[in-house]
Formats: structure tokens, C-alpha cells, sequence
């Protein structure tokens, strides 16, 4: 079984809204509605879990009810970081699903994610273990010397982006997790499961993405989100 975990315990402070930016309305509907939308028109994702706030439960069950997010399964509650909402919502599913299963973890506002990227990270994951959406870099990269200035290039061949969605198998998932809590180091490192993976010594996988699979963190973000919506609208209307 594929399993989505869609991560809504954000608070959206740099879009500068006065509500979670994954329940804010572009063109009239919840960003975390898109994101739903696309895990459950996938064919390989069998149930959906939404870790979000405490506060707004009744919020995800209500947009589940209105879009028909019929393979919403279950919803639970998040932490202060990303990397304390992901162990929450991979040890929820402790007794509902099996230790060979992948769950397919996601931002709830990364709405524009595409069926090709999803199948392929599910695809990597059933030959390796895990995936890691990923792309690489075009623009020339440095190193900060401090907040303005640099003088350590990067060579941008040897760097890849890691994006959305990271896809794992469920068992070893769960044994990184209890593995970091018992050696004390969870609450060292920078909060993503990838670097978690990658402070147990772990391999990550690549899998495709590309340049429109953003997590919406400002208000330009909204406004690229919008004009794709349009774009879409405009390309079904010449069809």
C-alpha cells in the first residue's frame, strides 16, 4: 500500500496572512484542497493522512467533505517543527499500516506536485528504499560569508536540489526515527527527514521534479500558483 502523508502544520508567516497559508483561497479554493486533489487522483496512492494543527481538524475534515477527498483516512495532530509534525504523523500509522509499505511524504502547499513525479518517487522507492524528489541546479551557488556578501563559489554540477515529495519505506522510516531518538540526536539536526537520513549514515535516492514543484512560502509563490491555475484554465478552454 502507498501511503500519502500531506504535512498542514504550518503557520504561513512569510506569506504574511492572518491564517495558515495552506487554508488560504486562490481562485477560491484552500491551497491544501489542490494538494489533496492531486494525491487522491493518483492511481498508486491507496489513503491520504493530513498532520496539521490541532486548531484546524475540523478545517481538513470539512475540505475532505467538500472536494470528496475519499481516501482521507486519517488526520492527526503536528508538532513545533517539520521534522516533529513528520514523526508524528509516521508513528500514527504504527498500527494502521505495514512495515513494507511507502508513504509518500508531502508540504500541503506544494500544489502544483505532478503525477509523473509522484509515480516516479514511488518507483525509486520500490527499487532502493527511498526517494527523494530532486532537480538540479542552473543558477551559479555560493556560500554565505555572512547576510550580504561571499567569497566561496560552489560548482553547481556537483549540487541537486531536494524538493517534494520524499517517498520512504514505512519500517525503516519508522527505525530512523526511533533510532535518532534513542541516541539523543533528533533535536541536533536541521529539521528534514532527509537530514535525518543522512546523519545515520543512510544512501537518498533521487527522483525526478521539476521547476513548478514549489512549496508556496511567500506571496509571490501565490502569485505564481495563480497564474498556473490560469494557465491550466486557459489550456482546458482550448481543448
Amino acid at each position: 500500500m502507498n501511503i500519502a502523508i500531506i504535512l498542514a502544520g504550518g503557520t504561513g508567516n512569510r506569506v504574511g496572512a492572518d491564517i495558515p497559508k495552506q487554508f488560504i483561497k486562490v481562485m477560491g479554493k484552500p491551497i491544501l484542497a489542490y494538494t489533496l486533489e492531486i494525491f487522491q487522483n493518483n492511481d498508486k496512492i491507496n489513503a491520504i493522512e493530513v498532520v496539521c494543527h490541532k486548531d484546524w481538524v475540523e478545517e481538513v475534515t470539512c475540505i475532505a467533505a467538500i472536494y470528496g477527498i475519499s481516501k482521507l483516512k486519517w488526520t492527526t495532530v503536528g508538532g513545533s517543527t517539520f521534522q516533529e509534525s513528520t514523526m508524528n504523523g509516521v508513528f500514527h500509522l504504527k498500527d494502521k499500516i505495514n512495515f513494507n509499505d511507502i508513504v509518500v511524504i508531502s508540504f500541503g502547499v506544494s500544489p502544483m506536485t505532478t503525477q509523473d513525479v509522484i509515480d516516479d518517487s514511488i518507483k525509486v522507492c520500490e527499487e532502493h528504499g527511498n526517494a527523494i524528489s530532486s532537480e538540479d541546479i542552473n543558477l551559479c551557488t555560493c556560500i554565505k560569508d555572512d547576510e550580504y556578501s561571499t567569497t566561496k563559489n560552489l560548482i553547481r554540477e556537483t549540487i541537486k536540489g531536494f524538493s517534494n515529495p520524499w517517498t520512504f519505506k514505512y519500517g525503516e522510516l519508522c527505525e530512523a526515527y526511533e533510532t535518532a531518538i534513542k541516541q539523543g540526536i533528533i533535536d541536533t539536526l536541521e529539521p528534514h527527514t532527509t537530514s535525518l537520513y543522512m546523519a545515520l549514515g543512510k544512501r537518498l535516492w533521487f527522483s525526478k521534479s521539476n521547476s513548478m514543484n514549489i512549496k508556496i512560502t511567500t506571496r509571490e509563490d501565490l502569485d505564481i500558483f495563480e497564474g498556473y491555475l490560469l494557465l491550466q484554465e486557459k489550456r482546458k478552454g482550448q481543448q
